[in-house]
């Protein structure tokens, strides 16, 4: 399948926190203080709303395909973002994902370089929306990569994984895992809004 570069969005690239945090620091670098007057305090009465729950099986079958592609088209419109139950994906596959985030933050520097966000394209390694030299920073890295659908994938990126690192073969399989027990996702993309893109970030 033929790929296109679409450009979901551009970062400025930033320092790896990792490498900061590896020296001794006599004070935080400036960029990652914020005023006391940016925090805010929760209160314990003040009622936080839950993040929205999608139910997987819901959306393939059954009596509540209607009611719950309203909540999934709320939680996109809404939200951004959501979490998933019912989704058919076993344990096992779930625990090997989490294994290789962490590895993939284990990587040597050298091998992130090779990773490392461009100037044009906020994928890779670095933080996400850095549009100015002054802006405030999180004390955090992020690893950022488009995986659906295939003809817009970041080739680069995907090509430079190390070997050790099998995220490609994740994606696979979670998609593939998926597509069985959903039985038709395409019937659930274009209920919903014709969901285009699945990207997944991922922070250490």
């Amino acid at each position: 399948m033929d790929t296109e570069f679409v450009n979901l969005g551009k970062s400025m690239i930033v320092p790896s926190v990792q490498e900061l945090a590896k020296y001794p620091l006599t004070k935080i670098p400036p960029r990652y203080l914020r005023p006391h007057e940016e925090l805010h305090s929760i209160s314990p009465k003040h009622h936080l709303p839950s993040v929205p729950i999608i139910d997987l099986h819901k959306l393939a079958a059954g009596d509540f395909v209607d009611s719950e592609l309203q909540t999934l088209h709320s939680a996109c419109k809404h939200w951004g973002f959501f979490q998933v139950v019912n989704h058919g994906v076993s344990i096992s596959l779930l625990d090997e994902f989490k294994l290789e985030i962490v590895n993939i933050f284990k990587l040597s520097h050298e091998d992130k370089k090779l990773l490392w966000q461009k100037p044009d394209n906020h994928e890779g390694f670095g933080q996400a929306f850095v549009v100015s030299q002054d802006q405030k920073l999180d004390w955090s890295d992020m690893f950022y990569i488009t995986t659906l659908p295939y003809n817009i994938r970041n080739v680069d990126v995907f090509e430079k994984l190390p070997f050790k690192v099998s995220l490609p073969w994740l994606f696979s399989t979670l998609e593939f895992e998926t597509s069985i027990y959903t039985r038709d996702p395409g019937s659930v993309l274009c209920s919903s809004e014709k969901s285009s893109y699945e990207d997944i970030s991922l922070h250490g």
